[in-house]
């Protein structure tokens, strides 16, 4: 059985007491319950309610709303909860993955750029209070991939980068400030997303290291973190086969399963290897990733006999818990293993459930450390005419601003913000309409016209790509005139955007788009600050023309 008094659990006799006695109280359908972390807005708050009196969920998710909505359901669920429940949130960008009124402190790869531990503390101090603010006591983060290809288009500035030591002392700092706020951190996407260039919650995708390659990048980072006393980690939907065959040498190529399904990663490395002794879950299985790699009635209970202890979402929950049973019954999943998934689920809810301290920061100190964040963390790429820079009004009288992607941005959009804030500096400036435009030569481009590029392309699940999309009139929107008048590319949230606009001499990567970064990076562009931000990834995507 699970040794509750060692690592990462620790718990107290009395802690143990009630474990043990909780676990033999629970019917076996209460414990198969237990397994299930769900989607709270995927059902009416009468029926959750049921389920929860019932306990046939261990945690529950909601996507972020008000913070007053999701604490007001919360304090009604536990009202009826004969068991604690685990109250999960993606918190990997700050308080707004919990709440819609939390703050945006930024992506991960911003603090990464910023270079300074100290900007990461503040980073997680300030997700971690907006966290507890709603009753949060389990986090999907930090995230510990590596951004090992560029053209991935989910882990992009979700990641710490590429950097191995980088991403490990990031994610080490990230998960030490929750865990001592009183949230189990979860890390994830074990066995490590990035080296693929397609989306795991589509299909399954592959990690194609060597073992050794893998050993020394992403199993380095989960070990520390293991060995920092991590609570829990969250497998994802990724195949690792050079580790899986190295485990087990009798598997070939095409009988390698994903992380979420695989005995050798999650028994074999995590738990034998690694001595992981915490809460392993699967990441949501909803996706594609896990849907596609196994018919759902048998994957659903051999992603627990493989090694997880919980499984998280459902295409259909009463389908999936039925699943269970069915196993249980004919033996698929045995009570033994049932037992020791439980008994660790019960150890993390006696670890965070209940009263914890922790530092309340307020919304005007989050927001403050935000601009910090992005004042260290705004980098200049690339700058191979630095005449261009500073902007004054002894080099131009008025300013063309190009909007690409999504102009909405938290608090207002990227338009507004920027021609206000140009304006206000004594600039004429034009809002670029490429529809209004009809193609032209170069004798009637205005003089003492510079141009800005404002990119706003986030990495996101169930998308192929995430590059720039240019005007289907002639691409008039693209920099095509950048030898006859000056131009600036700052993309707010995408480090590789260079890649499609590789002939710009100004480039300017801002990691996390928000107000706030749209402001300090013009102040910088006039000159109002220096650029020092370090980029954690290859920003010019290992090509050579985007270097010239």
């Amino acid at each position: 059985m699970v040794d509750l008094k060692k690592h990462p659990f620790y718990l107290a006799a009395e802690q143990i007491k009630w474990v043990e006695d909780t676990l033999a109280m629970l019917s076996t359908e209460q414990k198969a319950g237990q397994l299930f972390c769900v989607m709270g807005g995927d059902y009416p708050l009468e029926q959750l309610k049921e389920m929860v009196r019932e306990s046939r969920v261990g945690g529950i998710l909601y996507r972020p709303a008000p913070a007053e909505e999701i604490r007001a359901k919360y304090a009604q669920l536990d009202a009826v909860a004969p068991v604690p429940l685990l109250k999960a949130a993606n918190l990997e960008e700050g308080g707004a993955g919990a709440i819609s009124d939390g703050t945006l402190f930024g992506w991960p790869m911003q603090a990464a750029a910023a270079n300074d531990p100290e900007q990461t503390v503040h980073f997680a101090m300030s997700t971690a209070s907006e966290g507890k603010e709603v009753g949060i006591n389990w986090t999907f983060s930090p995230v510990c991939d590596l951004d090992m290809n560029f053209q991935n288009p989910i882990t992009n500035v979700r990641t710490g980068g590429s950097d191995i030591d980088k991403v490990l002392r990031g994610t080490e700092i990230f998960a030490e400030v929750m865990q001592k706020s009183g949230i189990a951190a979860c890390a994830k996407h074990f066995p490590g997303d990035g080296v693929d260039y397609r989306d795991q919650h589509l299909h399954p995708s592959y990690n194609s290291l060597t073992a050794e390659e893998w050993y020394a990048s992403y199993g380095r980072i989960y070990q520390n973190l293991i060995s920092k006393d991590l609570l829990s980690i969250m497998v994802g939907h990724i195949v690792q086969p050079d580790v899986e065959m190295d485990m087990n040498p009798e598997l070939k190529f095409e009988d390698c399963l994903p992380g979420s399904l695989s005995k050798e990663l999650l028994t074999g490395v995590l738990r034998e290897k690694f001595g992981f002794n915490g809460v392993i879950t699967t990441d949501a299985t909803i996706m594609g990733g896990f849907c596609m790699a196994m018919e759902r009635r048998l994957a659903i209970p051999a992603a627990i006999m493989a090694g997880n202890d919980m499984l998280v979402f459902n295409t259909n929950f009463e389908e999936d818990y039925a699943y269970i049973l069915e196993a249980l019954e004919d033996g698929r999943l045995t009570e033994e293993r049932l037992d020791e998934a439980v008994t660790r689920i019960l150890a993390l809810k006696a670890k965070v459930c209940g009263e914890h301290s922790y530092t309340e920061i307020s919304r005007e100190t989050s927001e403050k450390w935000h601009r910090e964040c992005v004042e260290k963390a705004a980098t200049l790429v690339k700058n191979l005419k630095p005449e261009v820079l500073p902007v004054t009004k002894d080099k131009y009288d008025s300013i063309r601003l190009i909007i690409l992607g999504n102009d909405t941005i938290p608090g207002g959009t990227m338009s507004d913000t920027a021609k206000c804030f140009l304006e206000k500096h004594g600039f004429s400036v034009d809002i670029y309409q490429p529809f209004e435009d009809d193609l032209h030569g170069t004798k009637a481009l205005p003089d003492r016209r510079l141009t800005i590029y404002l990119a706003n392309y986030e990495q996101a699940s169930n998308q192929t790509t995430v590059r720039i999309n240019w005007c289907q009139k002639h691409a008039l929107d693209s920099p095509r005139f950048l030898n006859e008048e000056p131009c600036i590319f700052v993309s707010m949230a995408n480090p590789y955007l260079l890649q499609d606009v590789p002939r710009v001499k100004t480039y300017i990567n801002a990691y996390t788009a928000t107000v706030t970064s749209v402001q300090v990076v013009l102040e910088k562009l006039l000159g109002e600050g220096e650029f020092t931000g370090v980029s954690p990834v290859d920003a010019f995507c290992g090509l050579p023309d985007t270097r010239i």
